[in-house]
């Protein structure tokens, strides 16, 4: 196995940096407009006890999507050829993490959201395999991302199994 190619110069790829930052951040957004009144729904929803106030999630994942994007960047930066396939599926697990916004906090669809949480916890794992393949550190900085749907994975459940009535 080759290691990966460096990087291109920073100045070179500062607008590319910002390029990602904006895409993913767009896709932020996007899941952002199905969870406008996510606090509320969440508030009455019945959570275990171990469930993080609703004031956290839109900190973590800021830091996430920060992450996410700069790693885009890193493997978008790379010179091999496996970037584009890579990206190809960073771009589709974005979409797929917008979807379960509005399969969980607009559309209150507990069973499809969990299907979708499961399908892009697979498509995660695999987006890093690829990140990892032409650019270690853009790997590891999908990391956090993963840990943090693990764990939104298990809420998920827990909520929807807790509210039936809510996530029909």
């Amino acid at each position: 196995m080759n290691p990966p190619a460096p990087l291109k110069t920073v100045r070179a790829t500062w607008p590319a940096l910002l390029g990602w930052l904006l895409l993913t951040f767009a896709f932020a957004a996007a899941g952002a407009i199905a969870s406008a009144s996510a606090a509320t729904f969440y508030s009455q929803l019945e959570r275990a006890a171990w469930a993080p106030p609703a004031w956290l999630f839109g900190p973590v994942w800021s830091v996430l999507y920060l992450l996410m994007a700069i790693a885009a960047w890193r493997v978008s930066g790379s010179a091999t050829p496996r970037r584009r396939p890579a990206l190809a599926l960073y771009l589709c697990q974005l979409a797929l993490n917008a979807l379960w916004t509005w399969l969980f906090f607009a559309w209150h669809r507990g069973a499809l959201a969990m299907a979708c949480i499961v399908v892009l916890w697979l498509m995660i794992a695999a987006t890093i395999a690829l990140f990892g393949r032409c650019q270690r550190l853009a790997a590891a900085l999908m990391l956090p991302y993963l840990a943090w749907v693990s764990f939104a994975g298990v809420l998920c459940f827990s909520v929807w199994q807790r509210n039936p009535a809510l996530l029909g």
